[in-house]
């Protein structure tokens, strides 16, 4: 079974990819961990995408889509669950194209949505630690000191993208890059919408739901 994840940011895409990892099986495949795993190893993709990230140039299409088959062509028979990608019609198609060729396709892409409101609740809210990296919510998972990490008692920070005038622009991008995906997999007939304002624990069981109705493929 192969699963896409779409959501604008703060909808929790990550969240249900490591759910589906955890509880399910699945592998999370992430392109920004699958490009960091690469430079750290040194291969010729990862060198490729070193050059782009030390630019500040948007990696190119073929480039992500050869990381991409790359990764395929070793765990096609896996059920992975896609977060972050793809991110053009050019990769949906290459994408589609390439499983095809394993007689493979995408089961599912789930859409979950939020409304502006929330997205912007939710990430304003994010802290994150500026030594080890943890992430805290002041809306649902506080640290036990205020502004103060539970791990190191290093201090909690608000990235600059977290910030309200941020988030509205992230959200713009969000719905003029992805408007286009999501018609390509309603055509398709493999888009499920699911109310992301409901919570975490919400969209799992309906995404488990669906994908459970497929015992055939699950």
């Amino acid at each position: 079974m192969k699963i896409i994840l779409f959501g604008p940011p703060g909808s929790g895409k990550g969240t249900q990819a490591e759910l589906l990892k955890e509880k399910e099986g699945f592998y999370h495949f992430s392109t920004g961990d699958f490009f960091r795993q690469e430079i750290a190893k040194q291969t010729s993709l990862g060198e490729k995408v070193r050059y782009y990230l030390e630019k500040g140039l948007l990696i190119p299409d073929e480039v992500v889509i050869e990381i991409v088959e790359n990764f395929l062509e070793r765990n096609y028979d896996k059920k992975i669950v896609f977060d972050g990608y793809p991110r053009t019609i050019s990769q949906a198609v290459s994408l589609d194209q390439f499983l095809l060729q394993k007689n493979k396709k995408i089961n599912f892409c789930f859409l979950i949505e939020l409304s502006e409101e929330e997205i912007i609740k939710r990430l304003t809210a994010r802290r994150i630690c500026e030594n080890c990296g943890a992430i805290y919510n002041l809306n649902f998972k506080r640290p036990k000191i205020e502004n103060f990490c539970d791990f190191c008692n290093n201090k909690l920070i608000q990235r600059e993208d977290d910030k309200e005038e941020i988030i509205r622009e992230r959200i713009a991008v969000y719905y003029k890059n992805t408007l286009p995906l999501i018609e390509y997999y309603e055509k398709r007939n493999s888009l499920y919408r699911i109310n992301g304002d409901l919570g975490r624990d919400y969209v799992h069981f309906e995404i488990m739901k669906i994908i459970k109705n497929y015992g055939d493929l699950y």
